[in-house]
């Protein structure tokens, strides 16, 4: 049944498109989130070693990076409210499929279905920009890019209390009923956006583009297992670069190619491509630090012994200023600019990790760094779909803001990698174990706000002129072919 003939006033369903879409964006951040606290108890309860379900982070990552550009580009051509519900779809299958089984073979397929929903964010952003009018856009967006914050300090503690309480495949069931109460509320509230982008769709590029990003990430994600150094590892670097090197000579031939790199390696989209990559980086480091740090053993001198369900807690904030902070940021964006907004928020980053350098052994501080932090990354994170929002046509929203939420997703696995390499190098024995020292963490914390710093210099390269046109009314932009929904 079309929702369509479903009666509902046009004001009602204008007022519900924002809260809709941005529960799809929150469940996507705590679909990726809600594993956590179950990594350390998994091998236990599925039989299988650590390296085997580490597996369920990497798929979900893996999955999540070549699904977002490829989906977003689907949306653009195809109808970006039917592939929305397409990726919510297989992220509340993965979900069911989750609770149902404790074989880690199909937990690993079951969280690369997950992997999909990583492209509701870019698509829910183009579906605001072509449904809602231009004085609402920016407050919506906004909102939108909060979601990935919000979700995630939501979904931790949710997932550390069930995990604690019930069987851990209770949490998979709530998460599958939360994913369809998010499918339903979709299908029935969103509108299907007349602006169609088109074509054929390039499979050749989406295949070029998978492995590439498969060897990239892959190799990034692991290298610290497996050795930097090792054949293994090397062996996708190299492969990495000769893939994607081919893959690109052959977008830029292609009559209709996955991604318009003339386009995205501009300054006016290039910039905040670049700046998303570094963005992630930055914001990533204080999630993954802050969790491991207030869990660590008293007996370290900075280490507070807490719980997984007070970690959670302790994280919680983190979501809710992000949530707070996403009107602030559409102001700001209005007012002075997206490209403000974006080094802003870069400068906020440098600060929140500058306080957590000072002290990072009492919570309140812990709090306040981890807070403003969070603070400017909702800054950030809100300003960059609108530059790239202001910078291409209509029919590419999809597809752009795909690339640059897979510019964050590569900069968090960097980030990664980077973070554990650092504490690693950086360790000091305790109880004849391994831990590491504060001064690792407080060096974890200066490269993440030195990379927030340069963010700031790529915000403010990009162009001024960015952001005069509202976003879809480029002057320069090609105007794209409207299809009835």
């Amino acid at each position: 049944m079309d929702p369509a003939a479903i009666p509902v006033p046009p004001r009602l369903r204008e007022r519900l498109t924002v809260p809709v879409l941005a529960f799809g964006g929150i469940l996507m951040a705590v679909m990726q989130t809600v594993v956590v606290p179950l990594l350390p108890d998994l091998p236990r309860l599925t039989g299988a070693s650590p390296a085997a379900v580490s597996w369920m982070v990497t798929a979900t990552l893996l999955a999540g990076a070549v699904l977002t550009p490829v989906l977003g580009r689907a949306g653009d051509m195809y109808g970006k409210r039917r592939v929305l519900l397409g990726a919510l779809a297989l992220m509340t299958a993965g979900s069911v499929l989750c609770a149902l089984t404790s074989d880690i073979r199909i937990l690993i397929a079951a969280r690369a279905l997950q992997g999909a929903a990583a492209a509701v964010v870019p698509l829910s952003i183009s579906i605001l920009r072509d449904e809602l009018p231009p004085h609402r856009t920016g407050s919506a967006v906004a909102l939108m890019s909060s979601t990935v914050g919000i979700g995630a300090g939501l979904g931790l503690p949710l997932a550390a209390l069930i995990v604690q309480y019930a069987n851990w495949h209770v949490m998979f069931w709530a998460t599958s009923a939360l994913g369809a109460i998010g499918l339903g509320l979709a299908w029935w509230a969103v509108r299907e956006s007349p602006v169609r982008s088109p074509g054929r769709f390039d499979a050749l590029g989406t295949i070029g583009l998978a492995a590439g990003l498969v060897c990239l990430l892959l190799g990034v994600s692991q290298g610290g297992q497996w050795g930097w150094g090792s054949a293994s590892v090397v062996g996708l670097f190299a492969g990495a670069v000769l893939i994607l090197g081919l893959w690109s000579w052959q977008q830029l031939r292609s009559a209709g190619p996955l991604v318009d790199l003339r386009l995205a390696v501009g300054r006016r989209v290039g910039l905040p491509h670049l700046a998303a990559l570094l963005t992630g980086f930055a914001f990533y480091a204080n999630s993954l630090v802050t969790a491991q740090l207030v869990q660590a053993p008293v007996a370290t001198g900075y280490g507070l012994g807490l719980s997984i369900v007070a970690t959670g807690v302790v994280m919680l904030p983190s979501g809710i200023i992000m949530l707070l902070f996403s009107p602030v940021s559409a102001r700001i964006s209005t007012a002075r600019g997206p490209r403000i907004t974006l080094a802003v928020g870069g400068v906020v980053l440098a600060l929140g990790y500058a306080i957590r350098i000072v002290d990072s052994t009492d919570l309140w501080v812990i709090l306040v760094g981890a807070a403003v932090v969070s603070t400017g990354t909702t800054l950030a994170y809100s300003a960059l779909p609108t530059l790239i929002l202001r910078a291409v046509p209509a029919g590419a929203t999809a597809s752009a803001n795909g690339v640059n939420v897979l510019m964050r997703t590569i900069g968090q696995a960097v980030s990664s990698a980077a973070v554990a390499a650092v504490l690693v190098h950086h360790t000091s024995l305790l109880g004849g174990a391994e831990v590491p020292t504060l001064h690792g963490y407080q060096l974890a914390f200066a490269m993440a706000g030195s990379v927030a710093l340069v963010a700031t210099a790529v915000a403010l390269a990009v162009p001024s002129d960015a952001g005069r046109e509202r976003a879809g009314a480029g002057a320069t932009a090609p105007v794209a072919t409207a299809k009835g929904a």
